[in-house]
């Protein structure tokens, strides 16, 4: 059986790793698959990899590098896409991946106007998730975990936004068929959105913002996080699916 990639493109912070977890268990939690169907490949570490043939879906996780940097590892992972979009390999991209995927297919990626967009975000469906494999199964509101600074500017030609913010209007994409992206975060439990608030306390403080209102507002996003067993049922298949306990 192909393996599910987990595409490494960074970790969590220390403070919250050493708690929680990282990015790949994160992933591996929401989509419910045993060890032996994923392969976890850390591209900012310099792992190569495979040929977008020899896996079943790929998932490409979050970073604190921007995708304006235009790192080498983050560059050859754009062209890993563009090959892996020529076969139709089933993809998700989540934050920095949802921003690399966009760049790598012809969208503009660049700081959000207004900055940083954090915390438990109200999120609408717009026209387009109606008739969508995935999105038409989202209420018409809800919510979900963000961190980020950039954003998605400008969307690759034929791409489609399927949920927005009241600040960003590319929230979720699809690309094609079996190729998909979030800006928000599907893979963060509350008990993780809150810990990076904390973690930017005094940032966010210095910003205007306010943290203690945003620690108040985090909630659960159970529509959000449908998305990662969505991925595996509708674009990778039942084969790859661990049944719930």
């Amino acid at each position: 059986m192909k393996p599910v990639l987990i595409i490494r493109t960074g970790r969590a912070p220390d403070v919250i790793s050493e708690r929680h977890g990282d990015f790949p268990r994160w992933f591996q939690l929401g989509l419910r698959l045993r060890d032996a169907n994923v392969r976890v490949i850390d591209v900012e570490n310099g792992d190569a990899l495979p040929n977008p043939d020899a896996c079943a879906g790929a998932v490409l996780t979050g970073s604190a590098s921007m995708v304006t940097e235009r790192l080498p590892w983050s560059e050859r992972t754009a062209g890993w896409i563009r090959d892996a979009m020529d076969v139709d390999l089933p993809m998700m991209g989540v934050c920095y991946g949802h921003q690399l995927m966009s760049h790598a297919l012809g969208g503009r990626v660049d700081y959000l106007e207004g900055g940083r967009e954090m915390g438990t975000i109200p999120l609408s469906r717009t026209t387009h998730a109606a008739d969508d494999l995935l999105a038409r199964h989202l209420p018409p509101q809800f919510h979900a975990h963000a961190t980020h600074e950039q954003s998605v500017l400008e969307l690759p030609r034929g791409a489609r936004s399927l949920a927005t913010s009241a600040r960003d209007p590319h929230h979720l994409v699809r690309y094609g068929q079996h190729a998909f992206s979030t800006q928000f975060h599907p893979e963060f439990s509350a008990e993780v959105m809150r810990a990076y608030i904390r973690r930017k306390h005094d940032t966010l403080q210095k910003e205007g913002r306010a943290p203690d209102q945003l620690l108040a507002s985090v909630v659960p996003t159970p529509e959000a996080t449908s998305l990662l067993r969505g991925f595996l049922r509708e674009h990778v298949g039942a084969k790859q699916e661990v049944s719930a306990a």
